[in-house]
């Protein structure tokens, strides 16, 4: 008889706990760190004058980076944090192509600055190519 009053205290107890941890398991946090590291790889991008060179890859950072705010509204707290990891990743690459979009002018400048001064430099001497 003191075996079936334990147990059927003990069992409604342990579904009651396991409920309970299930309840809390069912939410994970806030992606607290991949929001604020694809706000700052879009701050950089921004500084980088990625606007000027990689417009469109910004605006999807952005864009990423509002759905991510507002699945984390939603309490869809995995689906927020795929959607800062994509924003951070499009305005890393916004960075990326600005980078070489600024590293190509500067070779392209180079190069019409040799040209132009191997053709000065011939001038002078009185040779021709």
């Amino acid at each position: 008889c003191g075996r079936i009053a334990v147990f059927r205290f003990a069992c409604p107890l342990a579904v009651a706990g396991a409920l309970m941890l299930a309840a809390c398991a069912s939410t994970p946090p806030a992606p607290t760190a991949s929001l604020q590291a694809a706000q700052q790889a879009i701050a950089t991008a921004e500084r980088a004058e990625a606007g000027n060179f990689a417009a469109g890859e910004l605006a999807e950072a952005r864009a990423k980076l509002a759905s991510a705010d507002t699945a984390v509204k939603e309490k869809e707290m995995v689906r927020a944090e795929r959607f800062a990891d994509e924003s951070r990743a499009n305005a890393e690459l916004a960075s990326a192509k600005t980078s070489a979009a600024k590293a190509k002018a500067v070779n392209d400048e180079m190069k019409l600055s040799t040209g132009t001064l191997i053709e000065e430099m011939e001038r002078s001497s009185g040779e021709t190519p």
